[in-house]
């Protein structure tokens, strides 16, 4: 099962500066930065998933700006991404349409043409079909809303065009054609059909908002439709403590952006660890935001209610007592006091009560001592630890919280390659 990773330009400053919060004086966005498979001491996954709503174009911008965006298409996602074949051999460079982003749309914004050029362009070694989403889920439902058979009907119409229109992108292109359905029955019934077009990858799409139980409905009625033989990957499956569950469906390929988000958009889990049984851990980060750029406290302390020098001092005992404590200068208690005494300000949540408010910072302390004290930086070899050490547990800036989600890509990767390691033997 390969691993691919959707990338959105993530990247860090390998010369960013954690004492002062600043990049390097010189440094230029991209060209100096380092993506995971850089930055780590081997690239965290098996290939890329691009989405072209991410790259974006002069009609429909995405993250990429428009320097970027010609760039990418001048000069292709290896080189762009500085991902070269030559460098990571058997890797794949996947493209979809990122049906999400026009979803409310009556029908999609790109064309089979213009999607094939746009691969093309990339040096893609696959590519999905131009699919739209379904939103629907029902259980055993052969025939679905009007407006989910519609959106049925427009992804296979598509795909079966795209089919057709790769042929002139050679053999070292594949295409993929996208299962779009509103129950088990109906993507079985779209897998089946994509198979007598002619394709022998597919993609399940529509896999962000089902439940694990739904999704294995789904698998179970795509495999007993379609060949043995033909491949099927997962579109942005985030589930990813239930990957054991859809072994048995011979999945050759799953993309998501889960182990990196986790780093800063997880309430809990923002740190992957190995525990003692080899099975995944996590960790909070332990959040100190910074006081100067924090909007929130900004706004209080023009209000009167906080004094901002106060507030820079705590600040800066919370990141000294922290970083003294990591070099065994400090007892934890103390450590983890002096941020909870600034999360009474940084933290804290107008809108709650405050009861609300002080049981969260109680429970955010017994999570604080817990990953403090068990020193997790200490216990892994990934460039992030060697080099941030506890820099890397601290939930603070864009640079932090991404290396962070570099550490966790690298130990969710050699996670998956050892269960596949057991799953063969």
């Amino acid at each position: 099962m390969k691993f691919l990773y959707s990338d959105s330009l993530d990247y860090v400053d390998p010369e960013y500066d954690f004492l002062n919060d600043r990049t390097g004086a010189k440094r230029r966005a991209h060209e100096d930065d380092d993506f995971p498979h850089e930055h780590l001491d081997c690239a965290p996954y098996d290939g890329l998933l691009i989405s072209r709503a991410i790259v974006g174009d002069a009609r429909r911008p995405g993250k990429y700006n428009e320097a970027q965006c010609m760039r990418f298409r001048r000069e292709g996602a290896r080189a762009f991404l500085r991902f070269p074949i030559k460098s990571y051999p058997d890797s794949m460079i996947m493209g979809d349409c990122g049906a999400f982003s026009y979803r409310a749309a009556k029908t999609p914004p790109y064309k089979t043409d213009d999607t094939l050029e746009f691969y093309e362009d990339g040096a893609f070694t696959h590519g999905c079909s131009v699919d739209h989403l379904i939103f629907d889920f029902l259980d055993d439902a052969a025939s679905g809303p009007a407006e989910a058979r519609r959106r049925f009907d427009i992804t296979l119409d598509n795909a079966e065009n795209f089919l057709k229109g790769s042929k002139a992108l050679g053999r070292s292109f594949t295409p993929v054609g996208v299962i779009q359905g509103w129950s088990a029955k109906s993507m079985a019934q779209a897998g089946a059909l994509l198979c007598k077009q002619g394709y022998k990858y597919l993609a399940v799409g529509g896999m962000v908002p089902l439940k694990i139980e739904q999704i294995e409905a789904a698998l179970t009625a795509i495999r007993g439709a379609i060949p043995r033989s033909t491949r099927l990957h997962l579109l942005g499956f985030g589930k990813t403590e239930q990957l054991d569950r859809l072994r048995k469906y011979r999945i050759s390929s799953f993309d998501t952006t889960s182990p990196l988000l986790r780093a800063f958009k997880d309430g809990r889990r923002n740190y992957y660890a190995r525990n003692d049984d080899d099975q995944l851990d996590y960790y909070m980060a332990v959040r100190i935001p910074q006081a100067v750029d924090n909007d929130d406290l900004l706004r209080r302390a023009k209000r009167g209610r906080l004094n901002q020098d106060s507030l820079l001092k705590l600040e800066k005992s919370a990141l000294d007592n922290v970083r003294a404590f990591a070099k065994r200068r400090a007892r934890l208690a103390v450590a983890v006091d002096s941020v909870i005494a600034y999360g009474r300000y940084a933290l804290w949540d107008d809108k709650e009560t405050p009861q609300k408010n002080e049981a969260r910072l109680k429970l955010l302390h017994q999570q604080y001592t817990k990953t403090l004290g068990d020193r997790p930086w200490e216990n892994c070899n990934c460039r992030v630890c060697r080099e941030s050490g506890v820099e890397a547990l601290i939930f603070r800036s864009s640079n932090r919280n991404k290396r962070r989600g570099m550490h966790n890509l690298q130990i969710f990767y050699e996670f998956l390659q050892n269960g596949n390691e057991l799953a063969e033997a």
